[in-house]
């Protein structure tokens, strides 16, 4: 997706709604794959929310606004959670890196991923939207667990250990397919895991990225669900 400079955090995610064109062979293949992940998922809440305040693009990843761990911002989200209905769970301090068309470059983003509980797709999308108004973004990612065979999965989170921002900016950098359509991802602050959402089309692409960043598939986590950019 182009982005425009004003407001920054998620739009470049979804250059992934492209879908990666698939024959007969490949389909069969992306089954086998997916299958194979499955085996490494974990449980997941009922939604998950992706959202940061910050409103600048920023490139240099020495920048102090990258060591931030926002916390009165995950205070505050979680007291939007519990004032809409839902429940709040334990939320995840990321470094996104994602491609910017615009810039021809690579950008980055502090955020917080947010566990959510006891809510459907409308109080799921409502909450997005809040958040969104509130520190003025132009979009917040959401993604709600489902199950595989669900007529409303589109995508699939893919979790995977010891990967650094570092090796994530430097493969997307040299990789224009996988900046073109997966955008971007993010890793997670405290441990080092990869964190990507892409479209179930593009499983193969996203497995061979993630190939090049040296996870082992048989230890990644990958759940199914269906993914939405609020504004």
């Amino acid at each position: 997706m182009k982005i425009t400079i004003a407001r920054r955090p998620f739009r470049l995610l979804a250059a992934a709604v492209a879908s990666l064109a698939l024959g007969v062979s490949g389909a069969g293949s992306t089954q086998a794959s997916t299958q194979a992940a499955s085996s490494a998922s974990s449980s997941c809440s009922t939604a998950e929310l992706f959202a940061t305040d910050n409103t600048a693009v920023i490139t240099d990843p020495g920048d102090p606004r990258l060591q931030t761990r926002l916390g009165r911002f995950e205070r505050e989200v979680r007291g939007i959670v519990l004032a809409h209905g839902a429940l709040p769970g334990p939320s995840k301090l990321l470094e996104g890196v994602f491609w910017s068309g615009d810039l021809q470059e690579a950008t980055y983003e502090r955020s917080r991923e947010f566990d959510i509980n006891l809510v459907g797709k409308e109080g799921l999308h409502h909450i997005a939207g809040v958040v969104a108004k509130t520190y003025r973004q132009e979009s917040v990612l959401t993604f709600r667990c489902l199950p595989r065979t669900s007529p409303e999965t589109d995508s699939l989170e893919i979790e995977a250990p010891g990967v650094s921002a570092s090796r994530l900016h430097d493969e997307l950098v040299a990789d224009p397919v996988a900046r073109g359509k997966l955008g971007g991802g993010s890793v997670t602050v405290d441990d080092g895991r990869l964190v990507l959402i892409a479209p179930l089309a593009d499983l193969p692409l996203a497995r061979k990225f993630t190939a090049r960043l040296g996870v082992n598939w048989s230890e990644v986590q990958v759940r199914y669900g269906d993914r939405e950019f609020v504004s």
